[in-house]
């Protein structure tokens, strides 16, 4: 069994990353989406709220498995037999970054990573951008699913 994850805080999620957790179920037998908590941040959305949009809108992939974790990531993959990292990657920025991080976790535990990128109609796209531009009133639909543009229309209403 073929197995990755795809880490991230995903709040909310947008259609940049369901691009790459898509590309990622193709390729692999089973894909984990590991919804990171920082308890030292308060998101928008609940840990449990976001696993809960991530898994309406993967559910036609069948083999994407949605939970969270707290701690290091290389852990949750030992934990579940993980032995790949997919990342998407934006721009250079993103890159200087996600190597770093690439080669502590082959350092720590052999858990490779593999950078994927990103569809170029998403190359802007970032969750807090969303939150922003959905703060101000502007139309995001083309940025995320419907259930998630359902969920922020209605959380924005209440705040």
């Amino acid at each position: 069994m073929r197995r990755a994850v795809c880490p991230g805080s995903f709040d909310p999620i947008t259609n940049g990353h369901l691009d790459i957790i898509s590309r990622a179920s193709r390729l692999y037998d089973e894909v984990y989406v590991a919804v990171m908590i920082n308890k030292s941040k308060h998101g928008l959305f609940t840990v449990e709220e976001r696993i809960d949009l991530i898994r309406q809108v993967t559910a036609e992939y069948g083999n994407v498995r949605v939970e969270s974790f707290h701690g290091l990531l290389v852990d949750f993959c030992k934990q579940r037999d993980i032995p790949a990292i997919v990342k998407g990657l934006r721009a250079v920025s993103d890159f200087d970054y996600e190597l770093q991080m690439a080669q502590m976790n082959i350092g720590l535990s052999g858990v490779e990573t593999l950078f994927v990128p990103t569809n170029p109609a998403y190359s802007f796209l970032s969750s807090s951008l969303v939150k922003e531009v959905a703060t101000w009133g502007g139309d995001i639909a083309h940025l995320v699913p419907p259930a998630v543009l359902e969920a922020l229309n209605e959380r924005l209403r209440k705040d």
